[in-house]
């Protein structure tokens, strides 16, 4: 194949690309004393359910998923009557997460020490000078 008589294309030089024109904006509420004692008082009180909400979740142990679901359920219906249904919601979900989390690390907390001590087993099985 020949390349007679066609043009190649031009190669351009290197440049800079422009960095980032996205904006980040942080605002802050601007709230006056009695918005701030409304505010701090809702914060309690959502943070009292979410903690008996926990607590709850916890004292249920570990169950499967239908299980997890009615637990769920039930948990968010009591919680409807102190507070809304939407933060009722959120509320059983970080409970959840936050079980599920511990869960996780506690079981990983188990089997990392078995597999160090594992290793070392295998290790001392094999003699001086063979690990």
């Amino acid at each position: 194949m020949s390349h007679r008589g066609k043009r190649l294309r031009q190669v351009p030089g290197p440049f800079v690309v422009a960095p980032p024109a996205g904006a980040r904006v942080r605002t802050r509420l601007g709230v006056n004393g009695t918005d701030e004692v409304v505010l701090q008082a809702l914060g309690a009180h959502l943070g009292h359910l979410a903690s008996v909400d926990l607590a709850r979740r916890v004292a249920e142990g570990s169950l499967d998923a239908k299980g997890k679901a009615k637990s769920r359920q039930a948990r968010k219906q009591a919680l409807t009557g102190a507070s809304s249904s939407r933060w009722a919601g959120a509320i059983t979900r970080a409970s959840e997460d936050a079980h599920g989390l511990a869960k996780r690390d506690l079981q990983a907390q188990r089997v990392s020490p078995r597999a160090r001590t594992d290793k070392i087993a295998s290790r001392v099985a094999l003699g001086p000078g063979e690990a």
